[in-house]
């Protein structure tokens, strides 16, 4: 049995597949579980409102095909977000939040990926932070009692771009069931622009991060960076985060209309479970 887990961001293949079709395709790929999306797009959204029956076909297809959905991004509060001056987007945001929790439990799915952000598409203020504080103190008592995890994600933007950053809020809401999720790619274009130690900055969550993000960046570039053209040192950052105690990982990709898509995720796979079985002989050979 593998030492780890590792999933495949949905969104790394074509949305117009089916369910079926895209657990078919990690599986066959080597993918342990599949990442699903909760963006702010309606047909994503909608996903929150599926019958019992849905959600119980949804989940016999996972027993059927072999593997099952462990992991969800609810990027959506990217745009309807928890801090947010208007209170239709807030409670929108909230509402979001509480069926991606119910979701989630019905479908067996361990962690809630939120994004770090207080607002987005409007300046970050002392009350929208006071706001997403406050609100986020509510989502993790619904996950507390429905057993989930909530991860936050490491972004892009000034106000959670850090593990040191999202651990002020770990911190704030006294949760057992609020943690730390990062991006790696996102860690190492903060720790670019703050001239810092990412592996420090990663070592500020121990005992608080359930997964990791493994996608790739450039300087000031966030998104759709193929593996191995960027400036992210997988192997320094699993090799930390397993030292951390991570077992979990999921490379982050997106399709882009290439034909040869099934090509990449067998790539990133390949590519990160070189790494990931170093760590695992390292392991053996230490013991």
């Amino acid at each position: 049995m593998k030492a780890y887990s590792l999933g495949l961001y949905e969104k790394s293949m074509p949305s117009e597949l089916s369910w079926k079709e895209k657990l078919q395709a990690a599986k066959e790929a080597g993918y342990d579980y599949i990442e699903l999306s909760i963006d702010a797009t309606e047909e994503k959204i909608k996903r929150l409102e599926m019958t019992k029956e849905e959600r119980f076909n949804l989940i016999r297809t996972m027993y059927e095909v072999g593997i099952p959905i462990r992991t969800m991004c609810v990027s959506a509060l990217t745009k309807y977000s928890l801090g947010n001056d208007k209170p239709e987007y807030c409670a929108r945001g909230m509402e979001i939040l509480e069926k991606s929790i119910q979701l989630a439990d019905d479908l067996g799915v361990r962690v809630v990926m939120i994004p770090g952000y207080d607002v987005y598409y409007e300046p970050s203020t002392v009350e929208t932070k006071r706001r997403y504080l406050e609100n986020l103190k509510k989502g993790a008592q619904l996950a507390e009692k429905a057993g989930v995890i909530l991860g936050l994600e490491t972004m892009e933007n000034e106000f959670m771009n850090t593990v040191e950053k999202a651990m002020k809020y770990v911190v704030l809401c006294d949760s057992n069931y609020l943690k730390v999720y990062p991006d790696i790619g996102n860690l190492t274009n903060a720790a670019v622009l703050y001239q810092s130690d990412v592996l420090e900055d990663m070592e500020l969550g121990r005992g608080n991060i359930t997964s990791l993000h493994l996608k790739e960046t450039v300087p000031g570039k966030f998104r759709e960076i193929p593996y191995g053209t960027g400036h992210v040192d997988f192997k320094a950052a699993i090799a930390k985060a397993w030292d951390l105690g991570v077992r979990r990982y999921v490379t982050e990709f997106w399709y882009t209309g290439n034909k040869n898509w099934k090509e990449d995720l067998t790539f990133a796979i390949h590519m990160m479970s070189e790494i990931l079985d170093e760590q695992t002989k390292g392991e053996q050979r230490a013991s």
